[in-house]
């Protein structure tokens, strides 16, 4: 135990711990702190800072402190965490990438499946309030060029096709989005700080998720089927958002090129040009949001909206002119090397996706931790939606206003300084991608450990080992949870034992998978039985 946890990952220089106390040689566990656990569990690919819980088991009357992963998807947090989250969104794209077949349901009541976009909203000339239109202008835009529709086929997997040689194949395609220009840039950041259009880059990332949804409603009524796509957002170098996407499916070049230039996303806010409250901050009345001098009422989101132009949105976002479209057959490499590269950054915040890490010699750039500063600055005081506490500062009461707004401290993640805008989730996911919720993916890999275990003879983990739906012979649950505090030697035991655990388990399923291809490779050489 003691040799094990006074290891260090590779990352770190070794660390010397010298032993004075003879009462420490009989309690190894008391040199182990909390740091050297963590460290330990990150290079073994366990979760270091798990949430401790304390299960009562109402047959036995025993009492167990378990240790549950945190489920953390930043690395920063928790490397192991993190790198699980990312295999489960690999294994996610890769299953509904290529299908020949179409999925069997849409899984729309998971949360984590769906990303809203088949709603297909015509404009979006909605008020913000639930069922009410305001009168505005629909027309197209004239500087965005009409977009033809056609009938769409019920399918949402692609054509197949026939090789000369008589090789079918399906093949789909690996989609790159960009926002426009806002500034020259080199290695990230903007050559000119006081000309870089930091506003326009804070609206547009603020708005980004929108403008996607968007996208694909226009590709679909232009592809002729339903198309399905595997997305994730990430940052570029320059820190504004774009968008990887794995689609099912092939559609001309010139067709994604028509729909990218017809794109735009329209933001029918209040106007918010000039701050009205900068020294100052309204009063709460107890109904209302007033003016501290005067004591008039703020007017309301739907008192501004009446107020603002019908003609003129508050902000218009569009893609910028470059894309990058690619072919893509599976299996083959190429398609690997894509669900890597779609995946890279999904475990990094959007401001330390090209930062430099610890465990990098080359110091941080002062010029691009400035610009990550100045994005940063320019999104506090910018709304991000209709309930942002941030329009107190323009003078206008948020949607649903209650007391304790303050203008500057919205609780809204996209004024955060790690997601520098993007307030949305990161992987967007169509409803009929794999036909599986990502619950259900979780559990299929769950699966395949087990079977391999069980075929070799090994026993496998119990799957509702202390699980809240096993009952008792009283019909009540068995396993009781309640939250617990352990002190710091019981904390790293428990971490301790967790990274135990695995190491057995990873251990036992690696001689599954050898025995599996010794029974494989001795089958193929005897040949099928008589």
């Amino acid at each position: 135990m003691h040799s094990c946890c006074a290891s260090n990952s590779p990352s770190r220089p070794p660390r010397t711990v010298t032993v004075a106390d003879p009462l420490l040689l009989a309690n190894p566990l008391a040199l182990v702190t909390g740091e050297m656990a963590r460290e330990v569990a990150a290079s073994q690919g366990v979760c270091g800072r798990p949430l401790i819980r304390r299960v009562l088991d109402r047959d036995t009357g025993t009492d167990t402190q378990v240790a549950i992963p945190c489920g953390s998807t930043r690395e920063r947090v928790c490397p192991a965490c993190a790198a699980k989250a990312r295999r489960l969104r690999i294994q996610q794209c890769a299953e509904g990438w290529h299908r020949d077949t179409e999925p069997e349901r849409a899984c729309d009541h998971d949360p984590d499946a769906g990303d809203g976009v088949d709603q297909e909203d015509e404009d979006d000339s909605s008020s913000g309030e639930a069922g009410s239109r305001r009168a505005r202008s629909t027309k197209r835009r004239s500087d965005a060029p009409d977009l033809p529709r056609v009938p769409v086929e019920d399918r949402t997997i692609g054509r197949t096709y026939t090789s000369p040689q008589g090789r079918e194949y399906r093949p789909s395609m690996f989609l790159t989005l960009t926002l426009p220009s806002y500034g020259a840039v080199r290695a990230g950041a903007p050559l000119d700080p006081d000309t870089y259009d930091y506003r326009r880059a804070a609206l547009d990332a603020v708005v980004f998720p929108r403008l996607v949804d968007r996208f694909w409603q226009n590709l679909r009524r232009v592809a002729g089927y339903r198309v399905q796509y595997f997305a994730a957002v990430e940052p570029q170098h320059r820190l504004a958002p774009h968008l990887h996407a794995a689609i099912r499916g092939t559609i001309p070049r010139k067709v994604i090129k028509q729909v990218v230039e017809a794109t735009y996303l329209q933001v029918w806010w209040p106007a918010f040009d000039e701050p009205v409250y900068v020294h100052r901050k309204p009063c709460w009345d107890g109904h209302d949001y007033c003016d501290p001098d005067t004591g008039e009422l703020l007017p309301t989101w739907q008192e501004a909206l009446d107020q603002a132009d019908p003609d003129t949105p508050a902000h218009v976002a569009r893609f910028g002119a470059q894309y990058d479209l690619a072919g893509i057959i599976a299996p083959s490499k190429d398609a690997d090397r894509a669900i890597r590269y779609l995946t890279k950054y999904l475990t990094k915040s959007i401001a330390d996706a090209y930062a430099p890490s610890d465990d990098d010699d080359l110091p941080p750039d002062p010029r691009y931790l400035a610009h990550i500063d100045r994005l940063h600055d320019e999104l506090q005081f910018l709304p991000c939606g209709e309930r942002c506490a941030n329009w107190l500062r323009y003078g206008i009461q948020p949607l649903d206003a209650g007391p304790g707004l303050v203008a500057g401290r919205c609780g809204g993640k996209a004024h955060d300084r790690d997601h520098l805008g993007l307030g949305g989730r990161r992987v967007l996911v169509s409803r009929q991608w794999s036909g599986k919720t990502l619950s259900e993916h979780r559990a299929d890999r769950a699966t395949v450990v087990r079977e391999a275990l069980e075929a070799a003879g090994m026993l496998a983990p119990e799957i509702e080992r202390m699980a809240a739906t096993v009952l008792a012979k009283d019909g009540k649950p068995r396993f009781v949870w309640t939250d617990t505090r352990p002190d710091a030697t019981t904390y790293v035991t428990l971490v301790l034992a967790a990274i135990a655990e695995q190491q057995c388990w990873r251990a036992q399923y690696q001689a599954a998978k050898e025995a599996a291809d010794l029974v494989d490779n001795s089958s193929a050489d005897t040949g099928p039985p008589p």
